[in-house]
């Protein structure tokens, strides 16, 4: 018997129920990221009540990011647009925290263009209009809100310390239409580079360490599995 195409349910996940017993957060100084500190109990299916123990994670006012897959076909062949990011976590890591292997210091990481959702796009078709507006300052695509589609459901990159989601778009787009990216203005972002490379290339990068960023392999992956359009 041919069980291919049967798929196992994903089981139910415990019951834990987590209650604010104070709220330990330091006042927010002025600035992209605050701190929030909170003492918890957790309680099980049962109702048992744990010790307390103290949580931190971090909170901003754009909570949320979109990713988007900019894409075109040539002789057959998916291409993908990557654009350059220096990002001071990663540019500024102490060199003698890195475990495993000798890690190669760059000049940042090969991302697929992402931006952060805005509170006023909290809804869904404001994260679609986050990534049209991202599109064209990180790319230099002008396109519209019924060119963008969904590339899979949303995630959490970072679960354990921050609770944003990326939303996961793709667009297929002609290279002959790309103008200069409007950009955000940031002195970072105005030295990023773009380059447009076959899909299978990037996915190599990927298995090979060279392309670092978990959220471009996500996509990177995710639009692989897409079929190539013979119209």
């Amino acid at each position: 018997m041919d069980n291919s195409d049967k798929r196992q349910t994903i089981p139910e996940l415990p019951i834990v129920t987590l209650q604010l017993v104070q709220d330990q957060s330091p006042p927010a100084p002025a600035g992209f990221l605050r701190l929030v500190r909170r003492r918890l109990v957790a309680l099980d299916a049962q109702g048992e009540v744990s010790s307390p123990f103290v949580y931190d994670e971090v909170d901003r006012a754009a909570l949320d990011a979109v990713v988007i897959a900019a894409h075109y076909v040539l002789d057959g062949t998916r291409h993908v647009y990557l654009r350059s990011a220096a990002r001071p976590p990663v540019l500024l890591r102490e060199a003698n925290r890195n475990v495993g292997r000798e890690y190669v210091t760059r000049n940042g990481l090969w991302e697929l263009p992402a931006g952060l959702v805005e509170p006023g796009e909290a809804s869904k078709t404001g994260v679609i209009q986050c990534a049209q507006r991202e599109l064209k300052e990180e790319l230099g695509f002008d396109v519209t809100i019924d060119q963008l589609l969904p590339l899979g459901p949303s995630t959490y990159p970072c679960p354990g310390v921050i609770a944003e989601r990326h939303y996961f778009f793709h667009v297929s787009v002609r290279p002959d239409e790309r103008r200069e990216p409007t950009l955000d203005g940031s002195a970072i972002e105005r030295l990023g580079a773009i380059i447009d490379v076959p899909l299978d290339d990037a996915l190599g990068w990927c298995r090979g360490g060279q392309l670092e960023d978990a959220k471009s392999e996500l996509g990177l992956r995710r639009l692989a599995e897409l079929p190539i359009s013979r119209g």
